[in-house]
């Protein structure tokens, strides 16, 4: 059975992120039995310097991008179907608004070491906050809420934020994806050598895995 490695560099906030890994994970699913993946999700801040409380979303895109109000609306509505498609449902209200996420990546970070359950339950968990339920991933009691409903330690989990551990290890991440080029997410990084850009459907990154499969040395199991 092939190995592979993939390293999902994505944020919380982004919504084509959410399209990206249903798509992957429903491949993931098409290749049980031809290849052994092993899934790492990455950090990235797409609004880093965003204030306590958050922004109204679609005018955070309309000033970000220019477009207008229509256009916004539309492509959110675009988005959101594609999100359904692959079990990632959103609420694409008028009055959604953004959040920071640097503490539920430091969370992410935390449910990584567990294991790759435990990171991709708390990932699924925390993309329903924060687009489905629109709740403020900036609010430890959010978080660990998400955390609670991910099957996880919530114990453990107000404890990493309370002291804020792992913040030096998600911002030299940040920084070592950036040095490495990665301007904008999902970028999905296979075996470290092969790059698949954007909120890709099942049969793109199922394309993209069994050619890495066929291409990689079989590991025994």
């Amino acid at each position: 059975m092939a190995k592979i490695t993939i390293d999902f560099v994505s944020d919380v906030a982004c919504p084509w992120c959410a399209v990206g890994l249903g798509g992957l994970l429903e491949a993931m699913r098409r290749l049980e039995g031809t290849a052994d993946v092993e899934l790492h999700f990455r950090p990235f801040e797409l609004n880093p310097d965003m204030p306590a409380g958050g922004q109204n979303t679609i005018e955070r895109l309309m000033a970000k991008y220019g477009y207008d109000r229509e256009r916004v609306q539309a492509n959110r509505k675009v988005i959101s179907e594609r999100a359904a498609a692959v079990g990632m449902p959103m609420r694409m209200d008028d009055d959604n608004r953004s959040f920071n996420t640097f503490d539920a990546h430091r969370l992410i970070h935390w449910a990584g070491l567990q294991g790759q359950a435990q990171q991709i339950a708390l990932k699924k968990s925390l993309l329903q906050t924060y687009h489905y339920q629109n709740r403020d991933t900036s609010d430890a009691g959010v978080l660990a809420e998400a955390v609670r409903d991910a099957g996880l330690d919530e114990a453990a989990a107000r404890d990493v934020l309370a002291t804020g551990r792992y913040t030096d290890e998600v911002r030299a991440e940040e920084d070592e994806w950036r040095k490495l080029g990665i301007t904008s997410v999902p970028s999905v990084i296979i075996n470290g050598e092969y790059l698949v850009s954007g909120g890709q459907p099942p049969d793109t990154f199922e394309q993209a895995l069994r050619q890495v499969a066929s291409e990689s040395k079989p590991v025994a199991g």
